[in-house]
């Protein structure tokens, strides 16, 4: 594939998701990471996009912090070690719910090859699941453009309807002394609704997030089965987790 079709490829990624990685582009172009830091570096020059470590954003992304495509662009290779743990977890025939996060989102280049059921309120797993193997729910309700997600009352009280096999979802902070926090009441109303539906919920972590109160707390520490977090998480952390009843992988 020559260069020009591979700037389209990546342009249009670009423009449905506000990010993509340098390694799963590779992997879809059926060429190596090289080329793709090539083509990424070249694109910068003429200012299309600006690089990330491990990819790349749209030039308004990389100067809005709270967008979704900025969120990815955070600790990539941690969300990705978190998800290829998470996805290990996965079986054909589970019902499963991927939510809004940046640390989720990398879970679906891993199960678009499976026979299974996502249910999620995230445009960008929509998009990145629709006409793959796997079956896409999507909650109805207001759409947040900025973090391109759907929340809200109608959402909330759709996703209480559906039997969940496991659901994986995000926080933007965890500790013993608190729970599970979130900077955003609308997405920890979505987390708790999902929650009361599953059999397992798995929340992913990056260490960053560990030991973190951030403004609304949500839910105590029960509330999770399993927390997937990344090799960098401190060890006595980790040990006083599995203490408090929490299965951990890292």
């Amino acid at each position: 594939m020559n260069f020009q079709l591979r700037k389209r490829y990546i342009l249009a990624t670009l423009g449905q998701r506000g990010s993509l990685e340098v390694a799963a582009t590779a992997l879809h172009l059926r060429t190596t990471p090289i080329t793709v830091r090539r083509d990424l570096a070249r694109l910068a020059e003429q200012g299309l996009l600006v690089r990330t470590h491990g990819g790349a954003v749209l030039p308004g992304v990389a100067n809005n912090p709270v967008a979704f495509a900025r969120k990815v662009a955070v600790n990539p290779d941690q969300k990705a070690a978190i998800c290829r743990l998470a996805a290990g977890q996965i079986v054909a025939g589970d019902t499963i719910f991927i939510d809004c996060g940046s640390t989720t989102f990398p879970l679906c280049a891993l199960v678009r090859h499976l026979k299974i059921r996502v249910i999620t309120n995230s445009l960008p797993v929509l998009f990145e699941l629709v006409g793959s193997a796997v079956q896409v729910v999507v909650a109805g309700g207001e759409v947040d453009a900025e973090r391109q997600a759907v929340h809200g009352t109608v959402a909330v009280e759709q996703l209480t309807r559906y039997r969940v096999d496991k659901a994986f979802i995000g926080a933007d902070g965890l500790s013993l002394r608190r729970g599970l926090s979130a900077n955003s009441e609308q997405e920890a109303a979505v987390s708790l609704a999902v929650a009361a539906a599953a059999r397992h919920v798995y929340v992913l972590c990056d260490a960053s997030k560990l030991e973190q109160d951030k403004y609304f707390q949500f839910a105590p520490l029960a509330l999770a089965g399993t927390l997937v977090t990344d090799a960098g998480a401190p060890a006595e952390v980790l040990a006083r987790y599995r203490e408090a009843g929490l299965q951990v992988l890292s």
